[in-house]
């Protein structure tokens, strides 16, 4: 009895000093956290997308707390939570932030089953990621979407799926929140995060073709050949051709369409805008009435006498 005694005494002993030691050490290296960074962490929507550029919400807001105490957030932007979160988190450290443009992911490739024939079959890892390292995957594009769904995996929204016919991703527009997951997600980088534009309206080059216009076209029907025409018309030099593909500068683009009427190939695409109302057939000339014919010389003779 005296021996368990004595070894309970010696463990509540040992207990007792591994405390003291425990709360001394906390004490000394204690890290005093900013109280901000909790109540700026509970407005965020802690979705951890990545979408901001840190690995989640509780690295987008030390980096507020820290920009605020520099005096300036901008640059910061939380693409799930939009101009609402950022303004509660604005007036939660007392400084201003800076209005953005709400994005929205774009998939620039129109290369459909119809548009782009098979040439080969893929059998592998269906993943996006897989296929690209071994070539060109299943048709003679190098450029265009793979259709492995890698997007649709890391879209933590439900906003894009892959649509059975075409074989191509779609964006649910309702649902994205701009996060960026897709575009980091692919491969072939074809998705691109644009501004959602007045009325949702944008114009695109549906195209990341880089070869050259007549290998481009003979792998694709309507890849962008590259041939300058939409850079000519366009007034608010909002277009560039680079690497034999055109790109339209959301920044600069007035959405007035002539590009998209003047490309030959339909890889310039414009979304949301109205359907322009067909011209009225012109209406037939009406015809002159027909001049009466001459009187011969008999009649007026018959006529005199």
């Amino acid at each position: 009895m005296n021996f368990i005694m004595i070894a309970v005494l010696v463990l509540g002993a040992i207990a007792l000093i591994a405390a003291l030691v425990l709360f001394v050490v906390s004490k000394k290296f204690a890290v005093d956290e900013d109280p901000r960074l909790g109540q700026v962490g509970e407005i965020l929507p802690g979705a951890n997308c990545g979408g901001c550029g840190f690995a989640g919400c509780s690295g987008m807001a030390a980096a507020l707390v820290k920009g605020a105490d520099a005096g300036s957030i901008e640059g910061l932007m939380c693409p799930v939570g939009g101009a609402d979160v950022m303004g509660k988190v604005a007036d939660l450290l007392g400084i201003a932030v800076a209005n953005t443009d709400p994005k929205v992911a774009v998939v620039r490739c129109n290369g459909s089953c119809e548009h782009r024939p098979r040439i080969a079959e893929y059998d592998g890892l269906h993943t996006c990621a897989a296929m690209n390292s071994c070539g060109a995957g299943e048709t003679g594009c190098g450029f265009g979407c793979l259709g492995c769904g890698d997007c649709v995996a890391a879209c933590q929204f439900g906003a894009i799926s892959i649509n059975p016919e075409t074989g191509l991703p779609e964006v649910d527009v309702e649902k994205c929140t701009g996060c960026g997951a897709c575009a980091k997600a692919c491969p072939r980088h074809i998705i691109e995060l644009r501004k959602k534009g007045p009325k949702g309206r944008r114009v695109y080059v549906q195209c990341v073709n880089h070869d050259k216009g007549a290998v481009a076209k003979k792998a694709c029907s309507v890849a962008c050949i590259g041939c300058g025409k939409c850079q000519k018309v366009c007034k608010f030099d909002a277009i560039t051709i680079e690497n034999n593909v055109a790109y339209v500068d959301f920044n600069k683009c007035r959405m007035c369409t002539k590009c998209v009427d003047e490309c030959p190939t339909g890889a310039l695409v414009k979304v949301n805008f109205p359907v322009k109302k067909a011209k009225p057939a012109d209406a037939a000339p009406v015809e002159a009435p027909a001049a009466p014919k001459a009187e011969t010389s008999e009649v007026k003779k018959e006529e005199q006498a």
